[in-house]
C-alpha cells in the first residue's frame, strides 16, 4: 500500500529564494511610493501643477502689451437650443495645453509637441495662461500690441515650458485628429510658422483699425500670419484629453454669408481685473466719486 508523502503545504525546490524576492519586490514598491516615484503619483501631482491657479496680467490702460499673462477665450454659443442629437451647443471655452498620458507620467513640465483643445476650465491656470512675445528684437516688455503687429503665442515658463503656439498647411500625414483641417500645436519652434497677429472682429473696421493698439478683454481675430486662417472653436467636435472631452481647435476662417467671421472664430484676450479700491473712494455714494 503506498502512502502520499506530498502536499500543497510542503515546499519544495527554491522555496526560500521565491520568499525573498516577493519580499524584496514589497520593499522596492515601498520605497518608490514614499519617494513619490510611482507613475500614478507624477501623473497626480503633475495634474495637481497644471490645474494649480496663475496669475493674469492687470492692463492699466485697457490695451494689450508684450509680456502680458493672458488667456484665449471664446465666448458660448448665443442659441443653446439643441439642434442635432449627441451634439451639445458651444459653450464657454479656453485655448489650453494637452499632453499624452505617457508624457505625463514621465514628465515635470509641457514638452515636444502638444495638443490644443478648448477646454471648458475658466479659471486661469498653467493650462490656459500664456505670454504675448515679440518675434523681432529690439521691442521692450510692456510696449502695446497693435492690430496687425506680429507675435508669438507661448506658454508659461517652468512647468509651461515655453512653448510656442504654431500651426501649417494641412498635409495627409499632420492633419487635425477629427475634422482633418490645419492642425494647431505647442512646439518649441523660432519659425514663421509660430507668427500669429489680432484682426479687428468686423471686416469693414479692419484697416480702420491697422496699427492701433489691441484693447484688453474684447472680441478679436486670432489669425495666422502664414497661412492666414483663424483660430477656430469645432462645436460638433471633440477630443479625448487627460482632462475629459475637450472641443478640437484647428485653424480654420469658418465664414457666413456676408463674408464674416463667424462666432467660432471669435476670440476675447482676457487679463486680470484691477483690485478694487479700498479707499474712502470705495464708500462713496455712487456719482459722488472722484
Amino acid at each position: 500500500m503506498s502512502v502520499r508523502t506530498y502536499n500543497p503545504s510542503v515546499r519544495v525546490d527554491n522555496w526560500n529564494e521565491d520568499i525573498c524576492l516577493e519580499e524584496d519586490i514589497l520593499k522596492d514598491f515601498q520605497e518608490r511610493r514614499d519617494r513619490g516615484e510611482l507613475a500614478i503619483q507624477q501623473s497626480s501631482k503633475l495634474k495637481e501643477t497644471i490645474l494649480k491657479k496663475a496669475e493674469l496680467s492687470v492692463t492699466q490702460d485697457g490695451f494689450l502689451h508684450f509680456g502680458d499673462c493672458v488667456m484665449l477665450r471664446n465666448e458660448a454659443d448665443a442659441n443653446q437650443i439643441k439642434t442635432q442629437p449627441g451634439v451639445e451647443p458651444r459653450q464657454a471655452n479656453t485655448l489650453a495645453v494637452n499632453m499624452s498620458e505617457m508624457k505625463m507620467h514621465e514628465s515635470v513640465q509641457f514638452e515636444g509637441t502638444c495638443n490644443v483643445s478648448g477646454s471648458r476650465i475658466l479659471e486661469p491656470c498653467a493650462r490656459n495662461t500664456f505670454a504675448i512675445l515679440p518675434v523681432e528684437a529690439g521691442i521692450p516688455e510692456g510696449t502695446p500690441l497693435r492690430y496687425g503687429q506680429h507675435f508669438c503665442f507661448c506658454t508659461l515658463p517652468g512647468i509651461g515650458g515655453s512653448l510656442k503656439l504654431k500651426t501649417d498647411i494641412a498635409t495627409f500625414q499632420s492633419s487635425a485628429k477629427k475634422t482633418r483641417k490645419q492642425l494647431v500645436t505647442f512646439e518649441e519652434c523660432t519659425t514663421y510658422l509660430i507668427h500669429w497677429r489680432i484682426l479687428h472682429f468686423d471686416p469693414q473696421l479692419r484697416m480702420e483699425t491697422e496699427g492701433l493698439p489691441v484693447p484688453a478683454n474684447q472680441k478679436i481675430i486670432f489669425n495666422h500670419c502664414k497661412t492666414n486662417q483663424d483660430l477656430c472653436v469645432i462645436s460638433d467636435a471633440t477630443v479625448r484629453t487627460p482632462f475629459g472631452r475637450e472641443y478640437e481647435l484647428v485653424a480654420y476662417t469658418d465664414l457666413d454669408s456676408h463674408k464674416a467671421e463667424k462666432d467660432v472664430n471669435h476670440w476675447i484676450i482676457q487679463t486680470g481685473h484691477p483690485p478694487e479700491p479700498t479707499g474712502p473712494a470705495a464708500t462713496l455714494p455712487l456719482g459722488t466719486q472722484q
